[in-house]
């Protein structure tokens, strides 16, 4: 008999993102010592940008100061990617999970990370898919819908993903999303034909998406910051 893996889901609403990378390097050691299982953060954050490890600056297309103007955080991080942007109305993931347990690669991750966003695209109508000539994320056609940007550290994830329901699209202006010039980005709402549910049901579809690619029968929800209620379901 199989052994059902168990995923836990925080659904966290908005989030600071400096308060979600802390949390995330908690959970990451509590991770590497068996001290939690499978986790996965579930949230928002605030208006902010975002820069990886490479620290391109260049592709931040307006000074610090001026993105405060626009009532915006920046912030360096130690993830892969290139600048983005994270803000209401976009639903974010960021798993800390085991790739050895599970039995998975860095690149096999990424790409079931791909996946996840383009199953959660195809229940609106919207055909996506991988980016092409080492362009990352998650494209419709050539428009960005959906980012990625991930850390591994001895086998245990943290970042993760981060996909356009229906954000305000002017704050993509201020940078070179993801490096990546003379592209736009898109997102769920333009892209569909179809009258799109409230957010919390597409970020529970994601959920849903992220678990059945990467094998998990069980979760465990609603656990938050503000909520230590659990409700465990068999995920089919």
């Amino acid at each position: 008999m199989s052994v059902r893996r168990c995923l836990e889901v925080w659904k966290m609403g908005t989030v600071n993102y400096a308060s979600a990378l802390k949390l995330q390097e908690k959970l990451v050691s509590d991770r590497k010592a068996q001290k939690i299982t499978d986790t996965l953060l579930s949230l928002q954050h605030p208006p902010t940008y975002t820069l990886g490890k490479r620290k391109t600056d260049h592709n931040l297309l307006v000074s610090e100061p001026e993105l405060r103007k626009l009532g915006a955080e920046l912030h360096y991080t130690q993830r892969g990617g290139d600048v983005t942007y994270h803000g209401p109305n976009q639903a974010i993931l960021y798993p800390i999970i085991s790739l050895r347990e599970i039995g998975i690669g860095a690149r096999n991750y990424v790409e079931k990370l791909e996946s996840t966003m383009i199953e959660l695209a195809s229940i609106y109508g919207v055909t996506a898919s991988p980016g092409q000539k080492g362009e990352t994320g998650v494209w419709v056609g050539d428009r960005k819908i959906g980012a990625i940007g991930v850390r591994i550290q001895n086998g245990i994830t943290s970042h993760g993903l981060a996909f356009n329901i229906d954000p305000d699209l002017e704050y993509f202006k201020h940078i070179v999303p993801c490096g990546i010039a003379d592209k736009e980005v898109t997102s769920l709402r333009l892209e569909s034909k179809l009258e799109l549910p409230p957010e919390e049901v597409i970020q529970e579809q994601l959920i849903s998406c992220f678990a059945r690619q990467f094998g998990f029968s069980l979760l465990v929800i609603d656990k938050s910051l503000q909520n230590d209620q659990y409700q465990c379901q068999t995920f089919k």
